[in-house]
């Protein structure tokens, strides 16, 4: 390491500690999911002045119930469920209601996250006992209200401190140490549990799933070669907010991040085919690549995290050091793997973009976002899910990392780095 390599970490570490203080961690779930109560509809009824939201359950539960600012949301809290809705349920709603989703956002924990039309209060949110022949019930009653009021209830509430969400913990990740001089590669599939991912993906193909599956390949050959400790964001069907992803590559001083996640176009936008491989700047490369990380980024959103409680980036004179050599490594890396993915995929017509990613953030952690390709292709779809697709595609990536760290070690020994 040079002498300007190990000032930055020194530095980094000393100032931005505060990124991972103070989180804590839920115990894991063992149950199988036929033990999980059954969410099997929900329906929506009423105006723009009274709306009612109800969740048939096969038993009744516990919940917790708040709202949210910019944009107006309310967040149901329960524990784990099973959810055996409709496809496509909660794309359009009504009254108050403008849109609704749902999942799993920790190891035993659900959640329901309503987008609002308005500001609206919570009236009533309670359970009921199945009877009659009828299910047990969730049932939450929302009336209109102006902003003023609805930000009161916000402040008065401070519900922030108190969200039940798992933080990642370093001891979540077991990371064998022991002097092991191995490089350790954090590799993040995007999304999980309750952010599915673009909405614009098949029901039946959502990107969460895209990208995980990617995620599990690409690990299992990395551990394979033996050159290289690895440890993944998530590795199931979980919600892990953005800062946790950052927090966990900090935490392990980890020599690469790879963000993993697949593009979509809207309606209208035309079609685009082909991998990205994004890194940070603060000023995008293209109006495309700032709407994609502007898209990104709302993943805490989505999930119905309270983004002001948040703590604000450190921005300090003395990290400028560290995030200058942080992207250029970066910038290094993005080079060597669009040069080997060439010939395993398709890629984009421009494939080395940047933009302000949030994921990508981490000031001493050389980091990239890599779209896979764009759902809204069919090409790239059946590319994406195609088991001998992955495997080339990810046997690419692999030798494109083996070239950087090569080329680092060589770099060192050289003294350029």
């Amino acid at each position: 390491m040079s002498v300007r390599s190990a000032t930055s970490a020194i530095v980094i570490g000393a100032i931005l500690a505060v990124w991972s203080a103070g989180l804590g961690a839920a115990a894991p779930e063992t149950r199988a999911p036929d033990d999980f109560p059954i969410a099997s509809d929900i329906r929506v009824g009423g105006d723009e002045t009274q709306t009612r939201f109800v969740v048939d359950l096969s038993a009744k539960i516990e919940i917790r119930a708040f709202t949210l600012a910019n944009p107006y949301r309310v967040v149901i809290d329960m524990p784990q469920l099973t959810f055996a809705l409709p496809a496509k349920i909660g794309e359009k709603g009504k009254g108050l209601v403008k849109a609704f989703r749902f999942g799993l956002v920790m190891q035993g924990g659900s959640r329901i996250v309503i987008d609002l039309a308005r500001p609206a209060k919570i009236e009533r949110a309670f359970v009921l006992e199945a009877a009659n022949d009828q299910p047990a019930r969730l049932v939450l009653d929302l009336a209109t209200t102006d902003r003023e009021a609805f930000m009161r209830t916000i402040a008065l509430n401070n519900r922030a401190p108190e969200r039940p969400l798992r933080k990642y913990d370093p001891a979540d990740v077991q990371v064998k140490e022991n002097g092991d001089p191995r490089p350790l590669i954090v590799i993040d599939p995007g999304h999980g549990g309750i952010d599915a991912g673009t909405r614009l993906a098949p029901t039946d193909n959502p990107e969460k799933t895209i990208v995980l599956e990617f995620a599990l390949l690409l690990r299992d050959k990395l551990e394979k070669a033996g050159k290289y400790r690895i440890v993944l964001t998530r590795t199931d069907d979980t919600f892990v907010s953005l800062p946790d992803r950052v927090a966990i590559a900090r935490e392990h001083k980890a020599s690469l991040f790879i963000s993993i996640h697949a593009d979509a176009l809207q309606r209208g936008e035309g079609d685009a085919q082909g991998a990205t491989i994004y890194t940070l700047s603060e000023t995008a490369s293209d109006a495309a690549a700032a709407r994609l990380a502007e898209a990104e980024n709302r993943a805490d959103a989505i999930a119905g995290l309270d983004l002001s409680a948040e703590t604000n980036e450190v921005a300090d004179i003395l990290i400028d050091l560290a995030k200058r050599e942080t992207k250029t490594f970066s910038v290094q890396f993005a080079r060597v793997l669009a040069g080997g993915l060439r010939s395993a995929t398709k890629l984009h017509k421009e494939p080395l973009k940047s933009a302000g990613f949030a994921v990508l953030k981490a000031p001493d952690v050389p980091s990239v976002l890599l779209e896979l390709g764009y759902v809204t292709n069919r090409r790239d779809l059946k590319s994406m899910t195609s088991d001998v697709w992955r495997v080339r595609t990810s046997d690419a990536v692999v030798q494109a990392i083996d070239s950087f760290f090569s080329a680092r070690t060589a770099g060192r020994a050289t003294g350029r780095n």
